[in-house]
């Protein structure tokens, strides 16, 4: 009998962001790694994402982290607007730096998702395979097993990285309640950079939001929020219906709008998990990012929690052992995180929802207080953008959790 340890496998539903940095992590830690997308490719519709520091940090242990950092585009000043133009804030990407310790990067999401898929062995990853859980396993027995159309997969771990509907979610807590609509309706475009200069901004009106960033390529990735009805859609186009909320906004509103064209506008509604799941994991599945613990957009968060959740889920199971106890680990590491950020992000999208002019008035005027006083505008991101991860020893440089700096070889924690 041959008594060589094998090596374990691990299954990860879904690949998107989360997915695809937990396989990257698991495989530099030593398991084989299969990812299983349903769509047709990788390619992501057009979108942006924000990876503040925390999220670059996580990048850092799977030795992504510099890549990322040097795509930062914003330099300069930015802040907090009314629809008129009026600055209710300001603070510059300096201020946010020396803060936090390192730059916001703003990027396309298909440049992160290329840049994390090319860090996967060759056959690691399978479009256009959709996949069920039929079987969680058990920490110290039965393995899991996934079905595709082209058969079944057992696992030493499946990780459900499925997005906000996470079918593996259901399977693991049939009896949760699942998202809740928050009130808010979202709207998303990637386009040229407007001709003209302008200062990266959010802009805050009655009961409706706006941001424009720009992108190291020369593009802009702007956004937008309305108090809407779930399920809502324009009665022409998503481009017409950006016009009629924002257009008479101060530039360079208008004229993003007015360079978009309607297949290129991204709108969904906006959901949370109000009720937190009792456990990311059960028997020999583990749950990450939207899967996990969806949450509203306001503090630009959701992605760089699911960053997060992959790193750590690979440093709590090494190749060797039961993933019992280190997914009872991973649990009780990300559970509390996340669950404090989706609940303050909901405290924001609630002062977004506000429509009542006495109510604005007066959110505006705090958001004016606060920024007078150096600082006080980024305490929103104290406790979340200057996490850091823990360290351990992939093929990527080891981390140092004390200053998030790579350790060489023969250096001392």
């Amino acid at each position: 009998m041959d008594s060589r340890p094998t090596t374990p496998r691990a299954v990860v539903v879904g690949g998107g962001i989360g997915g695809l940095t937990a396989a990257v992590a698991l495989h530099q830690r030593g398991w084989q790694v299969t990812v299983l997308e349903r769509a047709e490719s990788l390619r992501p519709v057009g979108a942006g994402i924000g990876l503040a520091p925390n999220a670059q940090r996580a990048l850092d242990v799977i030795g992504l982290g510099d890549e990322i950092r040097a795509l930062a585009a914003w330099q300069g000043d930015g802040g907090m607007r009314t629809p008129g133009g009026r600055w209710l804030a300001r603070t510059s990407s300096t201020a946010a730096a020396e803060r936090f310790g390192g730059p916001l990067v703003l990027v396309h999401r298909a440049t992160l998702i290329d840049a994390l898929a090319a860090r996967l062995p060759a056959g690691a990853l399978r479009t256009a395979t959709p996949a069920v859980l039929t079987e969680p396993g058990t920490a110290h027995g039965r393995p899991a097993v996934v079905t595709t159309p082209d058969g079944e997969l057992e696992a030493d771990l499946v990780v459900g990285a499925d997005g906000i509907d996470s079918a593996v979610r259901r399977a693991l807590f049939p009896g949760h309640p699942g998202p809740v609509y928050t009130g808010l309706t979202t709207w998303r475009v990637v386009v040229p950079a407007p001709a003209t200069p302008f200062h990266p901004h959010e802009t805050w009106g009655r009961g409706a939001l706006w941001g424009t960033h720009p992108l190291k390529d020369g593009r802009v990735y702007a956004y937008a929020a309305a108090v809407a009805p779930a399920g809502g859609r324009a009665p022409d186009s998503e481009r017409a219906e950006l016009l009629r909320r924002f257009g008479d906004w101060h530039d360079p509103v208008p004229g993003i709008i007015s360079a978009t064209t309607p297949d290129q506008v991204l709108r969904h509604d906006v959901r949370h998990l109000a009720v937190p799941l009792p456990a990311f994991h059960r028997g020999r599945t583990a749950l990450l990012g939207d899967a996990a613990h969806p949450m509203a957009p306001n503090l630009a968060q959701g992605g760089n929690q699911a960053v997060e959740d992959g790193v750590v889920l690979a440093h709590h199971l090494p190749p060797a052992g039961e993933p019992g106890a280190g997914l009872a680990a991973y649990s009780a590491d990300r559970l509390p995180r996340t669950t404090a950020v989706v609940r303050k992000s909901a405290r924001v999208a609630r002062l977004l929802t506000l429509t009542s002019p006495p109510a604005v008035a007066l959110r505006d005027t705090l958001m004016t207080l606060a920024g007078l006083a150096p600082g006080l505008a980024l305490r929103t991101f104290d406790g979340i953008a200057d996490w850091r991860p823990p360290r351990y020893a992939p093929a990527a440089p080891a981390y140092d959790r004390r200053d998030g700096q790579a350790l060489r070889q023969g250096d001392s924690p």
